[in-house]
């Protein structure tokens, strides 16, 4: 039987992030994952690392001045994958009041720190700004404010890298079917993606099972009372359609809600997101066809040439678990995160909520609720700065720069994709390369057998759907024909 000091259950940002500070503190962790790294809700978020400005209306000062920290934080340690985004806020009368914006966003400003990346908030005149031409002439106020975008899939999966570099084990297409509680560990039962199964001995254990965690909470302290969580569909849709790189809108909404439009992939557009109650599996949730709606009357309203549910050439869908609460309206639930530390035996930590931006530092406070339990562990140590792996070479513009110059055979597309999907760590591509025929295969759009070998081997992709949807987002580029091709030689390794 293997025996480890902790067993992480849930393969989100939430998971990943308890696992290589675990592994980094010293401990022996193993994390499995029902399915893929990011397969569920770390991989259906708006893509934003920010304060959550609207979540000032909700009194939610100490969750805005929590996340706002962790914005510069999580930039410093994987400057390649954060982007600084500058956020248009236009104004209307007949919404929120041009007072309350101003005073909401001097207390962004104040409870966030300011710096060259995110810089304070001011007044805008639309017509006289570059992204005036694409909003609706009668827009003519507006306010710029700072955060930051990032690909929430590989940022979970950098996580991940880091954790296994440090020692952790991570096993995907492993679901725990079975935890047994003693007074010294649990006794956990793992079944692997061909049925086969093993026993692992841990001392502790951490559920981050994300939508999931509540029903496990539930499975592994039975009697603990009402749902500890309540479960909200978050819709996207993107279309292809040309907007600025380096500006993102937020919208106000007749009904109080706010839905943000939002560079993507360089020549895409992202509109989000909805929140409505699920109920039902979180694996199996989907895009509703009154959510498109909504967003695209939501995006008209501000948008000088209309979108309409046609244009749409991908939508995604994810559970958010938030923490249980009376309030109707699902979009005034908290994003804030509750750790529930579990006794009467061998400890589990369970981690209820949360937000994509708070990860590192909810992490370091599961694994500080653990310690009196696990007197081996080191001390913390994530917001020291120690980067994420392939960030040695600086943001995205310098690390295409150093490809490039290290390969200038490379297509500018393909360096760049590169740099910005893996740092530093894309060196390992051109490794042995002079020409682009020496990359082997060519799926489409630039997507090489060299790369897609290399994310099987060392990024845990199993599947056309794993490279093509949260290694990359080629799955917006590759026709059916060259997704079946691109599956088809995956299964022959």
């Amino acid at each position: 039987m293997h025996e480890i000091d902790l067993l992480v259950i849930g393969g989100g940002i939430n998971g990943t992030g308890i696992a290589r500070d675990a592994s980094g503190r010293g401990l022996r962790v193993l994390l499995c994952e029902q399915h893929d790294l990011a397969a569920h809700t770390s991989s259906a978020s708006s893509k934003l690392v920010h304060g959550g400005l609207r979540y000032l209306e909700q009194r939610e000062f100490g969750l805005v001045r929590k996340a706002l920290g962790e914005r510069e934080t999580v930039r410093r340690q994987a400057p390649y994958l954060v982007h600084p985004l500058r956020f248009v806020l236009p104004w209307e009368p007949h919404l929120r009041p041009r007072w309350m914006l101003r005073a909401g966003l001097w207390l962004y400003d104040h409870l966030g720190r300011c710096s060259p990346a995110f810089p304070t908030s001011r007044s805008l005149q639309l017509p006289g700004d570059a992204l005036g031409s694409w909003l609706a002439p009668h827009l003519q106020e507006a306010f710029s404010y700072a955060d930051a975008q990032v690909d929430d899939a590989r940022l979970v999966v950098l996580n991940a890298l880091d954790a296994a570099g440090r020692g952790a084990r991570i096993l995907t297409g492993t679901r725990c079917t079975d935890l047994q509680q003693s007074p010294t560990h649990w006794r956990a039962t793992l079944e692997d993606r061909d049925g086969r199964t093993h026993t692992v001995q841990a001392r502790a254990v951490a559920n981050a099972a994300g939508p999931w965690a509540g029903g496990l909470l539930q499975r592994m302290l039975p009697g603990d009372g009402s749902p500890a969580l309540r479960l909200v569909q978050g819709s996207h849709i993107v279309l292809r359609r040309p907007w600025p790189t380096h500006s993102a809108c937020l919208l106000q909404q007749p009904d109080g809600r706010v839905v943000f439009l939002l560079p993507f992939a360089h020549d895409h557009l992202l509109v989000g997101t909805t929140d409505t109650d699920y109920r039902g599996d979180p694996a199996r949730c989907s895009v509703l066809p009154s959510e498109v709606e909504y967003l695209c009357a939501a995006a008209n309203r501000y948008l000088r040439e209309p979108i309409h549910a046609a244009d749409v050439v991908w939508q995604f869908a994810g559970v958010r678990p938030l923490l249980a609460a009376t309030d109707p309206q699902a979009a005034k639930l908290s994003r804030d995160y509750r750790l529930q530390l579990q006794g009467g035996g061998a400890p589990a930590v369970h981690v209820l909520g949360g937000k994509l931006t708070t990860y590192r530092v909810l992490a370091e406070e599961a694994l500080d609720l653990l310690r009196a339990h696990l007197p081996g562990m080191g001390p913390a140590w994530t917001a020291r700065g120690d980067a994420l792996p392939g960030s040695d070479w600086g943001d995205a513009g310098a690390a295409c720069g150093q490809l490039q110059r290290r390969a200038p055979w490379l297509p500018a597309p393909l360096a760049r994709r590169w740099a910005e999907a893996y740092g530093s760590r894309s060196a390992a591509l051109i490794d042995g390369a002079s020409a682009l025929a020496d990359l082997g295969e060519d799926f489409g759009s630039g997507l090489y057998a060299r790369e897609v070998a290399w994310l099987q081997q060392h990024e845990w992709a199993w599947t056309a759907e794993d490279v093509l949807w949260r290694r990359s987002k080629l799955g917006l580029r590759l026709d059916a024909a060259q997704v079946a091709r691109l599956q088809a030689w995956m299964q022959k390794r």
